[in-house]
């Protein structure tokens, strides 16, 4: 119903779904059944793509543009000294048409190369013996068979040579210019050799050009495999008609070599669908024998089956293997969490998978700058894009982990009800029964009936409400290494939140409220010092030499600032006892 490209495909799809779309978006976002991808090496072969699909598939979403006029080819005629030019017209007298062409600047690139590297005659009609060539011999633009300057065989060598050129046969072709190119630098003729480059990139363009659009009509799939352990993706890419059509993507399970998958998947996928007209490319070289006897029996015995180790067939075989590795890529992430999610569902007898787990801590050192974190993972895995911080509001000064969480919990749940948004399908705290207990209170009262469980780092145990013995995993557990990271990137996220508060009030901070220091005084000794870390390590009367201030008064800022780094150790240590389990409630 859509087609479309984009740089970064996850952001362009996410933003279909926001709110505050136009009603077009809306009504498409509806009726989106799947959605499937292909993966370009360059941004033009995505364009390229993107039109070709449109154009085959007329998608009812998409604006299509339509100039009343055919696609132009390029024509080589059948004569004794064939001419290559541009045509809409197809006339059938045996002449070699290549094409049609979306884009234009391409047509004219093969005219120009082919006029550059291999030129044939312009003139019209029969050929005409004259008694002096015309201009273009002269410019180097004819080889001027019209006055016998070159014979039929070798005009017709470079008649070959245009015909590989558009069929996009051109590694030799490019090797063939390096050479001349390398050679040309060496000698110091550079002008030469700059000429040669720019041949050589306008080659490269019209190569990656063909990975989408081919000028060659014929129908070819190209077959591309990625493995790992006994899990498999494969993806056919399907050529017809010079155009890139469609991809198909299976994934299975092998228990053999990839030969054998290869050979297997052959014999299903074409058992179920008509082969290609003329040729199929296989990323891995296999034994052939029963897949041209089980393609024989189909009445398909003249198919073609070829493993190519370069030029534009291996760029398109590249293509396909990208994409099964993108997708077996994707599936082990989330098949590799997919067992872990099924233990957790079993060990916390959930009524469903725990897709979403939603993870809370609280940061605080001395009742200063209390904050609470919230992150999420998706399927195990972080989806940082919904992380939350939040300002602990309620404690005023006080140092209290419960009523903290409890502010969080009661601040997201309801947000998300009064936005109607999803609930999560788990909730963790970093912490024990005190911090669950807290939460747990939270969500009742809100209605919210989300299963909720506490990590506590003291033996890994699970804390679940009002139940008195907590729970134990295997060491190895896949679903405990699932909480264990929500749990520690709540702790991450939370004290990195803190300290980046901490850090901005030490630059605001001040020693006026040390006896014997007011603003003059401590201005001046933050100045020279930087950071009350600094003074702090500084013995008396270093900070009385270089601060101008008296020696008690040093002794006085001295004490000061070791009685608070005492009392922020204390809190630490506080928290991290009350995080064991053991702190009541």
């Amino acid at each position: 119903i859509y087609v479309g490209k984009a740089k970064n495909l996850v952001n362009c799809v996410r933003s279909y779904f926001l709110s505050g779309k136009d009603i077009k978006t809306q009504i498409l976002v509806r009726r989106i059944d799947r959605i499937e991808f292909i993966v370009t090496g360059t941004e033009y072969e995505a364009l390229l793509l993107e039109n070709v699909l449109i154009k085959e598939h007329r998608p009812r979403f998409n604006i299509l543009l339509k100039d009343g006029k055919s696609y132009p080819m390029i024509r080589l005629t059948k004569e004794d000294f064939p001419r290559v030019f541009k045509t809409r017209r197809v006339v059938e007298d045996g002449s070699e048409y290549f094409g049609p062409f979306p884009n234009i600047r391409h047509l004219d690139l093969y005219l120009e190369l082919s006029e550059k590297l291999f030129p044939l005659r312009k003139c019209k009609g029969p050929l005409r013996r004259r008694q002096e060539p015309c201009l273009y011999y002269h410019l180097g633009k004819c080889q001027a068979p019209c006055v016998g300057k070159v014979d039929v065989e070798g005009y017709r060598s470079h008649v070959l040579r245009v015909r590989n050129l558009l069929s996009g046969r051109t590694a030799s072709l490019i090797k063939e210019l390096t050479g001349q190119m390398q050679k040309a630098s060496a000698e110091l003729r550079f002008e030469a050799a700059a000429d040669l480059r720019d041949t050589l990139k306008a080659l490269r363009e019209l190569e990656d050009a063909q990975k989408i659009i081919d000028l060659n009509p014929e129908q070819r799939d190209y077959v591309g495999l990625a493995s790992e352990g006994n899990h498999a993706s494969f993806v056919v890419l399907q050529m017809r008609g010079g155009k890139l059509l469609g991809r198909d993507l299976f994934q299975t399970e092998i228990y053999g070599s990839e030969e054998e998958a290869l050979e297997s998947f052959l014999v299903s996928y074409y058992g179920q669908r008509p082969p290609p007209g003329e040729a199929v490319y296989l990323s891995k070289p296999i034994e052939l024998e029963n897949v041209r006897r089980f393609l024989q029996e189909k009445g398909k015995g003249d198919l073609e089956i070829l493993f190519p180790e370069g030029g534009r067939h291996q760029s398109i075989l590249k293509m396909a293997v990208e994409n099964a590795w993108i997708d077996l890529k994707k599936r082990l992430e989330t098949g590799g969490n997919q067992h872990a999610l099924v233990e957790l569902k079993r060990v916390l007898k959930l009524e469903k998978l725990p897709h979403r787990i939603e993870g809370f801590d609280i940061a605080q050192l001395d009742g200063t700058n209390p904050v609470a974190s919230l992150i999420s993972f998706w399927n195990g895995s972080p989806d940082r894009k919904n992380y939350r911080k939040f300002h602990i509001k309620s404690l005023q000064g006080a140092i209290d982990d419960f009523q903290a969480i409890k502010e969080a919990v009661a601040r997201r749940y309801t947000r998300l009800l009064n936005e109607n948004k999803e609930l999560p399908d788990l909730i963790l705290v970093d912490g024990g029964k005190g911090q669950v207990n807290s939460a747990f209170t939270v969500l009742q009262a809100l209605g919210v009936s989300v299963p909720l469980i506490g990590l506590a780092k003291r033996d890994e145990e699970i804390f679940l409400p009002h139940v008195s013995e907590p729970l134990l995993l295997p060491k190895g557990s896949a679903a405990l290494r699932v909480l264990q990271a929500v749990r520690d990137e709540t702790h991450r996220f939370a004290t990195g939140f803190n300290q980046v508060l901490r850090s901005r009030k030490l630059k605001l901070e001040t020693l006026e409220s040390v006896p014997g220091i007011g603003m003059v005084r401590s201005r001046a000794l933050m100045k020279e010092f930087g950071s009350l870390s600094a003074l702090s390590d500084a013995d008396p009367s270093e900070i009385a030499l270089r601060g101008g201030v008296p020696l008690a008064v040093a002794e006085t800022v001295r004490a000061y600032l070791l009685d608070r780094e005492k009392r922020e150790k204390t809190v630490v240590e506080m928290k991290r006892t009350r995080r064991t389990g053991f702190s009541g409630e």
